[in-house]
């Protein structure tokens, strides 16, 4: 169903809101695309309602010409005016910060997905929400096996191990260990062997990230043999580390926008704003 814009006005922005397994992403932007604030609040058990109170929280003052919701829940945001998936949404604030870009990889809380793009359009994807030995989900278990918080996930093996000269160099790795099991629950026990064995935590973190980076290549299949510049979003680019074992596993390297994890929302607030400006 269209949206049903309102009044056009100075102040009028147009909103985007990513309603994910992990949490709820907002973007409003002006009419030229620019965004005018950004919120992120983290999912409950009541998603519409979380959502809900984001958007009145963060546009209550604002003159709202559309909204477009996206994300696992988006069919439950009935003060939406409509609902998009998130495959065309992350292509498309994707493409509108690299309008050069070929594909995007994006790994969030409960799935991954690999979108190839033509002129800035999905041209095809190929998605993994089945299994979640490639998606954020198995860097969460084996954090809380590992004793680290969220944040501390997101800084783990950013500390390099300290060369000969004694000077730490901030773009190296700890070697990562070797994580055989593709599945979460039997590899969670892999983890709870090499704990036994003394294996320091980050060492056990990169051996994860880059088990999600091969999951990750292996859903793409041949679609993984193209050219051109592949961006890297969703919450798990925050994560320090995943950027390297993708780029490794890839054998190229990624870009990362600013703000991954609100490329979906982006999306959807632009889509919100073209389709109000169709009429």
């Amino acid at each position: 169903m269209p949206i049903q814009c309102k009044m056009t006005t100075m102040h009028n922005v147009y909103v985007g809101i990513d309603a994910g397994s992990r949490a709820t992403k907002l973007v409003a932007i002006h009419a030229d695309g620019k965004v005018v604030h950004r919120a992120r609040v983290d999912q409950s058990v009541q998603p519409a309602v979380t959502a809900q109170k984001l958007f009145e929280e963060t546009c209550g003052t604002m003159q709202v010409g559309g909204c477009v919701a996206t994300g696992h829940a988006r069919n439950m945001l009935t003060f939406a005016d409509r609902a998009v998936t998130e495959i065309t949404c992350h292509a498309k604030g994707c493409a509108s910060l690299y309008p050069e870009a070929e594909a995007v990889i994006e790994i969030g809380g409960q799935d991954s997905k690999f979108i190839r793009l033509q002129q800035g359009r999905v041209h095809d994807f190929v998605m993994n929400d089945r299994c979640a030995a490639g998606t954020g989900r198995f860097l969460e278990v084996v954090a809380v096996r590992l004793g680290l918080s969220l944040a501390e996930l997101q800084e783990c093996g950013h500390s390099s191990p300290q060369p000969e000269c004694g000077q730490e160099c901030p773009h190296s790795f700890p070697d990562p260990v070797s994580i055989s099991s593709v599945c979460v629950v039997f590899a969670e026990t892999e983890v709870i062997g090499l704990l036994a064995t003394g294996t320091p935590p980050a060492t056990i973190m990169r051996g994860v990230q880059r088990a999600v980076a091969m999951r990750v290549v292996a859903m793409m299949g041949d679609r993984r043999h193209l050219q051109g510049e592949i961006i890297f979003t969703g919450g798990v680019a925050h994560v320090h580390g995943m950027k390297d074992a993708l780029e490794r596993a890839l054998g190229r390297t990624l870009r990362i926008p600013d703000q991954p994890q609100y490329t979906g929302a982006l999306g959807a607030a632009l889509i919100a704003r073209d389709e109000c400006c169709k009429l």
